[in-house]
């Protein structure tokens, strides 16, 4: 920090924590930071991650990782340096942000929301678990399958780090090349010790159906986390 010429309030202000967490940190009082600090506060020093947890090695980023030299240290993707604030983008379904390559989704969203600038606040409020911030994406809501819990062309939040079924929930997935966004269910087999996942849908015009977890055209995409509901007037 002292390299960096960079205060207790700015390292505090862009991982999202508290200025005493940083200050008792500091003054060796708490535990190290856990992954997801230690990587967020690496890139915002531009320093080596693993010089940061660990005490060794060189502190400078390894060549892979290593900025220009006439770069200056830069937050996290997304997160504003001033404010903290955090842009979360559109997922590109085609295939900017999954190699698997474009999504045909059971309806074209009319129109799209491209990204969300939101504050820590809101985002603690409203987001209680993610994997990371670089893991947060919006999609948007397509079709009338789900109609009920959002419409069509609703923004929804959703964590792209969540790739398997453990726990109920909303889920963007593709089988094949078909992209859908419906609750996902983890149910027992009946004649077997493992289980298979039921779709379901909130409109009740499309019947729910079951799909193997081994299926090798499923592919879980992320989980949604919130959504941003329309009402028209």
């Amino acid at each position: 920090m002292t390299a960096r010429g960079v205060e207790i309030s700015q390292l505090a202000k862009a991982l999202g924590i508290s200025y005493q967490a940083v200050k008792r940190l500091l003054e060796g009082k708490s535990k190290t930071f856990n992954a997801q600090n230690n990587e967020e506060a690496a890139r915002f020093l531009n320093v080596s991650s693993r010089w940061l947890a660990t005490g060794k090695g060189s502190m400078n980023p390894d060549a892979a990782e290593q900025d220009p030299p006439t770069m200056p240290a830069v937050p996290a993707p997304g997160v504003d340096s001033a404010t903290g604030d955090l842009t979360i983008a559109q997922y590109d379904v085609s295939g900017g942000m999954d190699t698997r390559g474009k999504l045909s989704l059971e309806a074209e969203p009319p129109g799209i929301i491209k990204s969300w600038r939101v504050d820590r606040e809101w985002l603690q409020l409203n987001v209680r678990s993610y994997t990371s911030l670089q893991n947060l994406c919006i999609v948007t809501g397509f079709g009338p399958s789900m109609k009920g819990m959002f419409n069509p062309g609703d923004p929804l939040l959703m964590d792209r780090g969540v790739n398997r079924v453990d726990h109920e929930g909303v889920y963007f997935f593709r089988v094949g090349d078909e992209g859908y966004i419906k609750i996902l269910q983890r149910v027992p087999e009946f004649n077997g010790p493992g289980f298979i996942i039921r779709v379901i849908s909130k409109n009740e015009d499309f019947p729910p159906y079951d799909i193997s977890p081994k299926n090798p055209h499923l592919h879980i995409i992320g989980k949604i986390l919130t959504v941003w509901k329309s009402e028209q007037f």
